[in-house]
């Protein structure tokens, strides 16, 4: 009977020696889904453990560990004299077996999702996606290849040196008040920022900061002032928290807030990348940010301040932050170490007005357990003892270096195809294309051939009036923002033959073609562009309804 039970179980278990499982994990796996399939019915005596591991070639030890394993999960019982045995409960029904070659099983139907994640699922996906390696013209990555790791290896050691309370129990919700300090003393010098340790609140990326301050101030169907286009992890992440996002269209003075108020007098939030818009660049002039703020104050509403590449400047001094000129107390300000150290981190943290910190405080005590503690308490010696300062210094240096690359390169290369604007600060930058270059089939066509533009449209809630290339040079070499350039030439070359026959088209000048009603009115990028369609009507935009 024991040899008839192995005969039908044995041809089901497959092991492979080479393969990274363990081999008593194999077996475990093996025979449970021959149970729980019901190739093996309940109540089947199974063969000794010494029959079972001499058919399958594995040692009696990795058998026997592989029974107690299922008989912890109570689908094998073992009766004394008697032997092993498939459990009786599973008589009852088995779970359904997942289809072949599936690792599990599929769901009967579609599974209900909340309004907000259903719109997301639908429509974001894809447009959400992170960089994960360099390569042209990859955006959001930063230097990795000139980040000081044998440095950062030294001060991780020393930290777990520590002791094990330090090192190993639960940090404090608001972060590591070593941290903390670190950074009210980083962004007094740097930033013109003058603030207390309780105001400042360490978050898991500023995505994280932003899915926080969301919670804490919206309610569904509450108005937020949106860049039009902007930052991508923002706005999914304060459609996420309920948001009706207001996208409002820039210009070379940043956010235009009276379009914004003719658009939604009423707001409960505004998000703004006064710096370097992101993704266009602009510096929000001191008339604009004077008037938004007006605007918070007058509709009791509060502004997220996104400087999240305002450590690199480049050619000038830094721009002051609009939380510096804030006298209300209406602007939150989020910052980010992805992109001054590495995005693995997952560190980011936010400046609140005084009138929050009481409220964020319990909050972030009662849902966010925090970053882990060794991260932060790595990052605060970093900073204290003055390695991020001279880390800045040296990556402005790589990073205009990497500027310069891309524009001499595309000087040479793409004039007449890609005019590539110049910045002052920042890990990316725009090219502008003519019309006929539609920019989805410029991006598409070059991710094909290995590379990394996105169009503007990507960051678009609606049409924006640029049809252009999102460029990032932080993350790549000189050499490969040069190889990255001549196939940019090739593949624009191409789409612009196809697009008029044989022959390629006259050479572009955006500054001799005529102007666009945007461009006329928004300057700065957006100046020459051919017949740029005009912006959708503007309006909230919200979650389908499920």
């Amino acid at each position: 009977m024991v040899k008839r039970a192995g005969g039908a179980l044995l041809p089901s278990i497959a092991i492979d020696p080479a393969a990274p499982r363990p081999i008593a994990t194999q077996l475990y796996v093996g025979l449970r889904d021959a149970i729980l399939s019901g190739a093996i019915a309940a109540g089947t005596r199974l063969p000794a453990s010494r029959a079972l591991a001499r058919d399958v070639g594995v040692s009696r030890t990795t058998v026997i560990d592989a029974f107690e394993r299922l008989i912890a999960d109570d689908i094998l019982m073992a009766r004394v004299g008697a032997g092993t045995y498939v459990s009786p409960a599973l008589t009852a029904e088995r779970p359904d077996a997942p289809a072949a070659g599936a690792g599990t099983a599929s769901p009967r139907c579609a599974p209900r999702l909340s309004s907000a994640m259903h719109w997301t699922v639908e429509h974001l996906a894809e447009r959400s996606r992170l960089p994960h390696s360099p390569r042209a013209f990859v955006t959001g990555l930063p230097a990795l290849d000139e980040f000081p790791m044998a440095l950062w290896g030294r001060l991780a050691a020393r930290h777990w040196r520590a002791g094990r309370a330090d090192v190993m129990g639960y940090g404090d919700a608001a972060g590591d008040p070593a941290l903390r300090q670190a950074i009210v003393a980083h962004l007094g010098a740097n930033r013109g920022i003058a603030c207390d340790v309780e105001q400042v609140f360490i978050t898991g990326g500023a995505q994280e900061a932003f899915l926080r301050i969301g919670a804490l101030l919206l309610n569904p169907g509450d108005k937020v002032w949106f860049e039009n286009p902007g930052a991508i992890g923002a706005r999914n992440s304060l459609l996420a928290a309920g948001g009706e996002l207001v996208p409002v269209p820039v210009d070379s003075d940043g956010l235009k807030v009276g379009e914004a108020l003719r658009r939604s007098g009423r707001f409960r939030l505004a998000f703004v990348t006064p710096s370097h818009q992101q993704p266009l660049g602009h510096i929000m002039s001191l008339e604009r940010r004077l008037a938004l703020v007006r605007a918070a104050e007058q509709a009791g509403a509060w502004i997220i301040e996104d400087d999240y590449d305002g450590e690199f400047c480049f050619g000038r001094r830094p721009i002051s932050t609009l939380q510096s000129v804030d006298r209300s107390g209406t602007v939150i300000y989020v910052g980010t170490f992805s992109k001054s150290l590495f995005p693995a981190l997952r560190l980011g943290f936010m400046l609140v007005p005084p009138s929050l910190v009481g409220p964020l405080r319990t909050i972030s005590a009662a849902f966010s357990p925090g970053v882990p503690s060794s991260v932060q308490a790595i990052v605060a010696e970093f900073i204290a003892e003055g390695h991020f300062a001279a880390h800045l210094r040296r990556m402005r240096r790589i990073y205009q270096e990497r500027h310069d690359a891309l524009c001499a390169a595309a000087a040479a290369r793409l004039a007449g195809l890609l005019a590539v604007t110049r910045t002052d600060s920042g890990l990316h930058t725009i090219g502008i294309l003519p019309r006929w270059l539609p920019e989805k089939a410029v991006a598409q066509a070059l991710a094909a051939r290995h590379i990394s533009a996105s169009a503007i449209a990507r960051f678009s809630i609606e049409r924006a009036a640029v049809n252009g290339l999102v460029l990032g040079f932080g993350g790549v070499r000189p050499a490969e923002i040069e190889r990255g350039v001549a196939v940019l030439g090739d593949v624009l070359e191409e789409l612009a033959r196809a697009s008029r026959g044989d022959r390629l088209p006259a050479r572009y000048d955006p500054a001799a073609s005529p102007r666009s009603p945007e461009a006329e009115s928004s300057e700065g990028v957006n100046r020459g562009l051919k017949q740029c369609p005009r912006p959708l009507s503007g309006g909230p935009v919200r979650p389908t309804r499920v």
